[in-house]
Formats: C-alpha cells, structure tokens, sequence
C-alpha cells in the first residue's frame, strides 16, 4: 500500500515530531496551512492504510506513526529498482550518476559510503 503525495507530506511532518496531536501537525505545516478538516481526512486514510494510529484522551487524539521512515522509503526505492531498472541495482545507480546533476565531491562521497558498505560485507 502507498502513501498519497499528501498523505506522505504529513507523514513526513508525524515521522519527525514521532507523536502529535492535530494541532502539532497543523502547526508543522508552512503558510498557508491546509483545513483542519483536510487533515482530519488525510489522518483517517493514513489510519485506514496502516500507516498510522493513535491514542485516545478524552476527545483528543495523539497520532504517531506505525511504519518506519526507513521502511517505507526502502520500499519505494526497492520497487523503483525492480519496475524501471529490470531489478538491477547496477542499472540504477548508473542512472543515478550520470542522469544527476552529482558534483565530483558528491560522486567522491558515494563512492566512499559503497565503499564502507562493501567492507561491511565482507567481514
């Protein structure tokens, strides 16, 4: 199951606070803010897709995440490996770099972190 655009936008907002009540949420939000009730329905999706749940207090409810941010952006990334790179990581990191804007600094710097994951490895 995937997260609208929307949805993942405030996801992303409930990923960093970790728990919030609406009013949290509404505040994280840039000018203009959407509706509270726009929210209410984003929260309610995202409830019903198993992304998120809350704890009730009184009429209050204080919503936190059920899926990792880590999980759920592997996922994706895992899925976009297999449908547009034939399943192959090789495919897509070829795309990555040379389809980018990447600067020599920042090809350097992936270099060293395929690095530190193949030593990782091999221990």
């Amino acid at each position: 199951m995937q997260l609208s655009k929307a949805e993942e936008q405030l996801m992303k907002y409930l990923w960093k606070l970790e728990k919030a009540f609406m009013k949290d949420l509404l505040d994280a939000f840039p000018e203009p803010k959407p509706a509270t009730t726009t929210v209410a329905t984003l929260l309610k999706r995202m409830t019903d897709k198993g992304f998120v749940t809350y704890t009730l207090y009184g009429k209050s409810r204080e919503y936190y995440p059920l899926v990792k941010k880590t999980d759920y952006f592997s996922k994706h990334v895992n899925g976009l490996i297999k449908n547009f790179f034939n399943d192959s990581a090789s495919q897509f990191a070829s795309f990555f770099t040379s389809e980018t804007d990447l600067s020599t600094s920042e090809l350097e710097e992936l270099k060293k972190i395929v690095d530190k994951q193949i030593q990782k490895q091999k221990k």
